[in-house]
């Protein structure tokens, strides 16, 4: 696949602390990568330094074919990025944030209502479009954060632990809508806590204490550990990686 993520030595440190060290990584167009980890281990951090929010103290990465450190405009032009808190306006309506957004993003006239009324429609939020946001329910919020997130079409999807909180229901629904994006050829980067959701993404990635300590396909990384789920992979390779420290 054709890289639309290179991350050469990319770190990040914080006085004595090193949040992100020395981060290696390739991503290709049409993949869903998701980055997983223990709190701390650097996966918000990485994000931010991806969407051109941080700059690295050390290491590149290119993002679409930009390089974050100086191109840092032309990295947000062409990404969408959904914090883990998305900054929703609770007294506005689904639509009056949609609307907001697309302020932002300079879109009007039909394009805008032709994009609103296309998410609408994908995340089934139509029916609640005049609710205010602070009115609707966390995997509601989710659908609304990530409509705002993709109304200027980007190339990109960054999204840090998107259904944290969310119950099992709005989850599902959550990652059907993913999979649209990726058959329209969104490329995603997420991090997530949840493993069963890692299960379903192309490539995993490890992070701890600030290092990406193993990088493969679900099931290759718990054929290579032993394990019969990835989340015992994953306990078992830090434990290994901790063993030898």
């Amino acid at each position: 696949m054709e890289p639309v993520i290179e991350i050469k030595d990319l770190t990040r440190r914080f006085g004595p602390l090193t949040a992100v060290d020395h981060l290696n990584l390739t991503v290709g167009r049409g993949e869903i990568f998701g980055l997983v980890g223990p709190d701390g281990a650097g996966k918000t951090t990485t994000l931010r330094m991806l969407c051109g929010l941080m700059d690295p103290t050390e290491g590149s990465a290119r993002v679409a074919g930009h390089d974050v450190g100086r191109e840092s405009q032309a990295v947000k032009d062409r990404i969408g990025y959904m914090a883990q808190r998305f900054g929703l306006y609770q007294d506005l309506t689904v639509e009056e944030n949609m609307v907001f957004y697309a302020d932002l993003f300079d879109i009007t006239g039909s394009v805008r209502e032709e994009l609103m009324a296309e998410l609408l429609r994908m995340t089934r939020m139509d029916p609640f479009r005049d609710r205010q946001a602070g009115r609707l329910s966390g995997g509601m919020k989710q659908k609304l954060a990530l409509m705002c997130t993709l109304l200027h079409r980007p190339q990109i999807l960054f999204l840090d632990e998107p259904t944290n909180g969310v119950d099992p229901v709005s989850r599902r629904d959550f990652w059907a809508i993913l999979y649209r994006l990726l058959k329209d050829g969104i490329t995603i980067f997420m991090t997530t806590a949840y493993l069963d959701e890692a299960e379903r993404c192309n490539r995993v990635g490890l992070m701890h204490k600030g290092r990406l300590i193993r990088c493969a396909l679900p099931e290759e990384m718990k054929l290579a550990t032993g394990t019969p789920t990835l989340e015992a992979a994953f306990v078992k390779t830090i434990h290994q990686i901790e063993a030898m420290a």
